[in-house]
């Protein structure tokens, strides 16, 4: 029986890229995410892709996505976001609350409603996308950094807890990667100052760069258990120590 794997905030982005490289490694994939539409063209390409209407913030949005699968082998938790640079003192708490609603509580939602049909399929793989974030703290992402420290937090605890159980829980945390909306919507639309981010940046990651990292853990042997694997590039030595290159 071909193994299932479900993926959050497969829109766009990594998450896209990680429904369509999962879709290649055999995986019938249900791709979640809000906008329905883009879902549909993913799935109109990708046979082996379902389409499901997601909202990862929403207990009812998550429950009817688990109620509607047989099975489950792998889980994503990639849907996330940042909103803001702001710095503490001045931050706004909407934002704060809107970060760890998606990037903690959503995963959290997911992971219990999963957890079960993971340990079920006998070799289940829970995936946390967190981030370079929640490895160090810099200025202006506050809200982002803890947040992505609580899912790390959340990841660690999960393998303690289900350890002897048939689930590996794999963390991948990359840093610098240049995707349509990331950037974007940190800055609150203004797509000038995301293209600051990456300007003179000699190939940031992709979104197909951190997917090839992701279906390289969860097909490894079942006895193998990748914990962390961090993944930047090549022009990034930390969260504030980029190379950029010309003006």
């Amino acid at each position: 029986m071909r193994k299932t794997a479900v993926v959050t905030g497969a829109s766009s982005g990594i998450g896209e890229a990680t429904a369509r490289r999962l879709a290649a490694e055999g995986y019938d994939v249900v791709a979640g995410a809000r906008r329905r539409d883009r879902l549909d063209k993913l799935a109109a390409e990708v046979p082996s892709i379902r389409p499901v209407t997601l909202d990862v913030t929403s207990q009812e949005s998550v429950d009817a996505l688990a109620a509607g699968l047989e099975r489950c082998d792998v889980l994503v938790n990639n849907a996330g976001g940042a909103f803001g640079l702001e710095q503490v003192a001045d931050a706004r708490l909407d934002d704060w609350q809107r970060m760890y609603d998606v990037n903690v509580l959503g995963s959290l939602r997911m992971t219990q409603a999963l957890i079960p049909k993971l340990v079920e399929s006998g070799d289940g793989v829970l995936v946390m996308l967190t981030s370079t974030a929640g490895h160090g703290a810099y200025e202006g992402g506050g809200g982002y950094v803890a947040a992505k420290h609580a899912q790390r937090t959340m990841a660690e605890t999960l393998r303690l807890e289900l350890v002897g159980q048939p689930v590996r829980i794999v963390e991948i945390a990359p840093g610098m990667v240049r995707t349509e909306g990331f950037a974007v919507t940190r800055f609150r639309g203004d797509q000038e100052a995301a293209d600051r981010v990456y300007a003179g940046v000699p190939g940031p990651l992709t979104a197909g760069d951190v997917a090839d990292a992701i279906a390289w853990c969860v097909t490894r042997p079942a006895h193998v258990n990748v914990d962390r694997l961090i993944i930047r590039p090549r022009a990034q030595a930390a969260q504030h120590k980029v190379h950029r290159v010309g003006g």
